[in-house]
C-alpha cells in the first residue's frame, strides 16, 4: 500500500509573511491536498536572535485566514537540539565528522575553489589536520561532514533533472556551527525524515541544498522525498518581491483583499488558472497540476490589484 502523502510548510518566524512566503505555502498546500495527503506546519526558528513566538503566532493566524489549515504542527526547531545531538553523534560514530577552523575570509578567498555563480567549494583544508595541528588552533571550530566523490541526481517537479557531485560542486559541508547551533541542512533533513515528509516544496534558490540533504537522508536511514523548487515572484519591472524591499506583507494584503482574491492572483501568476478570478485554496487543489509551473521567475502581472 502506498504511503499517505505528507507535505509541509516550514517558515522562519522572523517577521510577517510576504507574498513569496504565501506563494510557497499555497503551492505546498494545494500540491499535497490534490493527492488527499496531510499538510504539516513547522517553525524553523534555529536563529533565536531573529525569530519570535509573536511572529509565529502571526504566521498561524495568516495561514488560517488564507484557508491553509494544517493537519499537524511539529515541534519548533529551537526545542529540538537534543534530537539533533543524536544524529550528530551518529555521524561521529560513522567517522564522518571533523572540526573546521577556517574563517569566513579564508573560505571566500579569491584563490579558493569557486563555482561559476561565485559559491565557494570547500577545499578540505581542515579535513586531515593532525591532533597537534588542531590543538594549536586558537578558535572554536565548526563541524563538517565528509562527502563522497559521487553524483546525486533527481528530477525536480518544476526545475526538471538536477545533478551534483558533492565532492567537486560543494565539498564537505557544515552541520554544526562554532556556537553549537545546528545548521539548516542537518535540521531540515532530520525534521522532514522524522515527520515522514514525502514532498518538499520551496524556492528554487534552495535547489542546490537537495543533494546535501539526500546524502544525509541516506546516512540517517530516511527515504528521499519528492522535490519541487518553485519560481521566485517578480514585479513587472523585474524586481524580486521580498520582505527586505518592504513589498506587501500579510498585514497590507489582508486590509485590501479577501483570501480568494489573493489566491486567485497567485494561481493565475503560476499558470494554474486562465484568469485571476477569486478561488479558494481547496478549489485550487482540485485542479492543481505541477506541469503548468516552470522556470525560476514568475512575473506577477496582476500586482497592481494587490496595492
Amino acid at each position: 500500500m502506498d504511503k499517505r502523502p505528507i507535505g509541509r510548510f516550514a517558515p522562519t518566524p522572523s517577521g510577517r509573511m510576504h507574498l513569496g512566503n504565501v506563494f510557497a505555502a499555497l503551492l505546498s498546500y494545494v500540491s499535497v491536498k490534490s493527492k488527499g495527503g496531510d499538510w504539516i506546519l513547522r517553525m524553523e526558528d534555529l536563529d533565536t536572535l531573529r525569530t519570535k513566538e509573536e511572529y509565529a503566532e502571526l504566521l498561524r493566524d495568516d495561514l488560517r485566514w488564507l484557508g491553509l489549515n494544517w493537519d499537524a504542527e511539529t515541534e519548533a526547531q529551537s526545542r529540538r537540539s537534543a534530537v539533533y545531538d543524536r544524529y550528530f553523534e551518529l555521524l561521529q560514530e560513522k567517522q564522518l565528522l571533523f572540526p573546521c577552523y577556517c574563517t569566513r575570509s579564508q573560505l571566500h578567498n579569491v584563490n579558493a575553489p569557486h563555482l561559476s555563480d561565485g559559491t565557494y567549494v570547500y577545499a578540505g583544508t581542515c579535513r586531515n589536520l593532525t591532533d597537534a595541528e588542531r590543538a594549536a588552533k586558537k578558535r572554536i571550530p565548526s563541524w563538517r561532514v565528509t562527502v563522497p566523490d559521487r553524483e546525486f541526481s533527481f528530477t525536480d517537479r518544476v526545475q526538471g533533472p538536477y545533478r551534483e557531485n558533492l565532492s567537486t560542486d560543494c565539498g564537505d559541508f557544515v552541520v554544526r556551527r562554532a556556537d553549537g547551533v545546528y545548521v539548516y541542512q542537518l535540521a531540515v533533513t532530520v525534521d522532514d525524515g522524522e515527520s515522514g515528509v514525502t514532498e518538499v516544496v520551496r524556492g528554487w534558490d534552495l535547489l542546490s541544498s537537495a543533494p546535501r540533504q539526500m546524502y544525509l537522508q541516506e546516512l540517517f536511514g530516511f527515504q528521499h522525498p519528492d522535490y519541487a523548487h518553485i519560481p521566485m515572484l517578480m514585479a513587472p519591472e523585474g524586481r524580486r518581491l521580498s520582505k527586505r524591499d518592504q513589498d506587501l506583507d500579510m498585514g497590507a494584503l489582508r486590509s485590501r483583499l479577501t483570501p480568494a482574491q489573493l489566491i486567485g492572483v497567485l494561481a493565475n501568476a503560476a499558470g494554474l488558472t486562465e484568469t485571476a478570478a477569486p478561488i479558494s485554496a481547496d478549489e485550487l487543489a482540485s485542479i492543481f497540476d505541477w506541469s503548468k509551473i516552470r522556470g525560476r521567475e514568475i512575473v506577477v502581472t496582476e500586482l497592481g490589484k494587490l496595492y
